[in-house]
């Protein structure tokens, strides 16, 4: 890669060169990283030499604590070596949307947004929002924002699915058990450098007045923007922001990018399976369980990752279930 960029001819197209020098960012990341575990490792094996030799049984400990952190860098870097797809190092475009049954279901996608938004924090990651479409009663119908940092979609993207929740309802006075259901859909930002063609006549643009959270400095005027796709069907909306216009041009970029997945997903065997099984899953199949009645219990189906601290992970401890999902489809992939 170093003698690719050496050329003299490589600075000719930087539209081109964008991606090479990205592509040299992360694996200069990736082998630091990897110098410095191997460096830690070094410098704790001779202190240990040297401790047991004069029998300082509190460098031991120290030593202990030591290799407790090279064992979660290096948990870090393998996770970290496993996002090698083209999209991974993107910027992450989410959208949750509750399932059938109403107030509960509207409350279990507030749920998840705030479990999300917390993993954002813990990971030092920002966040966007472009859509907040408030619940009738309480919580959320539907919520779409952006997750920026290292490698954000390429951890996001195990999360696409059904999340089912059990619980004792708080708004059921009779206090029975409720499952509810809510969807979550990742996408990848667009690279700029790819050229998404839009006409304006494969396009509808609604005009509306923003409402709810985020909304109320604009409600006096009709600056929320609502874009159907109509070849393709996708709707796409944006009320955050305060004129009609970044509204608008925050929509169309969501909707360049879920067009560019749908291209990808036409070119990529499995992503268009997963594409077509849209509507199957929808409330049916779900990838995840949190039982929080009559026990305490996160489960995922498809790795059988499970957790009893219910609270850790809706508190966006979620690095063990992203990890164990990062792991499964990479031995997947091994044996294709």
């Amino acid at each position: 890669m170093e003698s690719i960029i050496a050329n003299k001819d490589f600075w000719d197209n930087p539209e081109a060169a964008r991606p090479v020098l990205q592509e040299r960012t992360l694996l200069s990341g990736k082998l630091e990283s990897y110098k410095k575990i191997e460096t830690a490792i070094d410098d704790a094996e001779m202190l240990l030499e040297m401790a047991v030799e004069e029998g300082d049984e509190e460098t031991v400990k120290d030593v202990a604590l030591q290799m407790d952190g090279v064992e979660e860098s290096l948990s870090d870097l393998s996770l970290k070596l496993m996002l090698d797809g083209e999209d991974d190092s993107a910027t992450a475009i989410m959208s949750i949307n509750a399932g059938a049954g109403g107030t509960e279901a509207q409350d279990w996608a507030e749920m998840l947004f705030r479990m999300y938004s917390r993993w954002v924090e813990r990971k030092g990651f920002s966040m966007q929002m472009v859509d907040y479409q408030p619940g009738d009663e309480a919580g959320i119908k539907g919520v779409t924002f952006t997750v920026s940092g290292e490698f954000a979609f390429g951890y996001l993207k195990t999360e696409s699915g059904v999340h089912r929740l059990v619980r004792i309802s708080p708004f059921n006075a009779n206090g029975k058990r409720q499952t509810s259901f809510a969807s979550v859909f990742v996408y990848p930002e667009v690279n700029q450098a790819i050229e998404i063609d839009i006409e304006d006549k494969d396009l509808r643009v609604d005009v509306f007045r923003a409402s709810g959270a985020g909304g109320q400095h604009v409600n006096k005027t009709s600056s929320a923007i609502r874009i159907t796709h109509l070849p393709t069907g996708i709707v796409v909306s944006c009320q955050q922001e305060k004129s009609q216009h970044r509204n608008r041009e925050m929509a169309m970029k969501v909707l360049q990018s879920r067009l560019y997945q749908l291209e990808k997903q036409k070119q990529d065997e499995k992503m268009q399976e997963m594409h077509d099984s849209k509507g199957e899953i929808a409330w049916g199949s779900q990838i995840r369980s949190y039982v929080l009645h009559p026990y305490q219990m996160i489960k995922d189906h498809r790795t059988n990752h499970e957790t009893g601290n219910s609270q850790a992970v809706l508190d966006g401890s979620l690095d063990g279930f992203i990890q164990a999902e990062l792991l499964r489809r990479s031995h997947a992939k091994g044996k294709a």
